[in-house]
């Protein structure tokens, strides 16, 4: 039934928060998976209901108006209610859980997310599944508009407070260079310094703090070539351009240029990573560690296993949490 104008309903509150946070009814409309249309009328809808204008729609980006700010903060404890009792109805039978949002990390995206999903479909046969695949500082953004329910990620610092965390996987990152392009037994870090660098781009997370690390050991390299794809980067490598810092992951997702690499341990301070699964505490009661169990043992069939089989110099680079 559609909703009747004079009502306030949670999916109005939930629009008026997403448009609020975004300051665009397109961008809400987007961060939701529906039309602009159909957002502007329920934020309509609410503005009849509460008898007062909440936004000012024509301005670029859209402001709240003091009565906006007013319901903002009401709007919050309201919806953070309603998805608590949501969970706790579905989640005293897990069966009947009717959606859930999934955050995955690119790492995943071909190797281990298939697995996972078709085997929560065989438990949870009347739930639909919606996956978002991206990378972690992207996923964090996504949980915390709640606009995912569970996310994979790497951990970017101290979890928030709402934040109900289970780790997943330890990695640590490896040097990848042309295949002969250096003597193993001579002065690593020399040889490094006198080839340019494929850099994995810096406005990802993970780029940054690779870039923090080297700059932490006081080392300037030359750097020619920043990428934001796994691929690009070693097919440059692999293609005798330069060498790269990468995680044992990228390796494992951009395999096909496995032949014309060679991989060593970093030839200074070890960076490592841990991937994990997040959540919001409490909400979901015991699936996140349920899930969490589930990825490990995935993760060890089909990432580390393999990997290491495929990569012998990733031997302890990589391993469950």
């Amino acid at each position: 039934m559609p909703d009747a104008p004079g009502r306030i309903t949670l999916w109005g509150i939930e629009v008026f928060i997403a448009t609020a946070e975004e300051r665009s009814i397109t961008a809400a409309a987007r961060l939701l998976g529906a039309s602009p249309s159909a957002v502007s009328q329920q934020l309509t809808n609410l503005e009849t209901a509460v008898g007062v204008t909440l936004l000012n729609r024509h301005a670029r980006p859209v402001t709240l108006t003091p009565a906006g700010e007013i319901l903002r903060r009401r709007a919050q404890v309201i919806l953070n209610e309603a998805e608590q009792a949501k969970a706790e109805l579905a989640t005293a039978d897990l069966s009947a859980l009717t959606r859930f949002r999934l955050g995955m990390i690119e790492d995943f995206e071909a190797d281990l997310t298939p697995h996972l999903l078709t085997h929560m479909a065989e438990g949870l046969r009347e739930c639909r599944f919606l996956l978002e695949t991206g990378a972690s500082h992207v996923l964090h953004d996504q949980l915390d508009a709640r606009a995912l329910d569970v996310i994979v990620a790497a951990e970017m610092g101290p979890p928030a407070e709402w934040m109900e965390v289970h780790p997943l996987l330890t990695e640590r990152f490896v040097v990848a260079a042309p295949r002969g392009a250096l003597d193993p037994g001579g002065d690593l870090l020399a040889q490094l310094r006198a080839m340019p660098m494929v850099q994995y781009s810096s406005r990802h997370h993970m780029g940054r703090e690779i870039a923090t690390h080297l700059a932490r050991q006081d080392l300037r390299l030359a750097t020619r070539f920043e990428l934001d794809s796994y691929h690009a980067v070693l097919a440059l490598v692999a293609g005798g351009t330069g060498w790269t810092i990468l995680n044992p992951l990228g390796l494992l997702r951009a395999r096909r240029f496995r032949e014309g690499l060679d991989v060593f341990d970093l030839p200074f301070a070890p960076l490592g990573r841990t991937l994990a699964l997040i959540a919001r505490r409490g909400i979901l009661r015991e699936m996140p560690a349920q899930v969490a169990l589930d990825l490990k043992r995935l993760l060890l069939a089909h990432v580390i296993t393999p990997g290491e089989e495929e990569f012998p110099g990733l031997r302890g680079h990589i391993a469950l949490a």
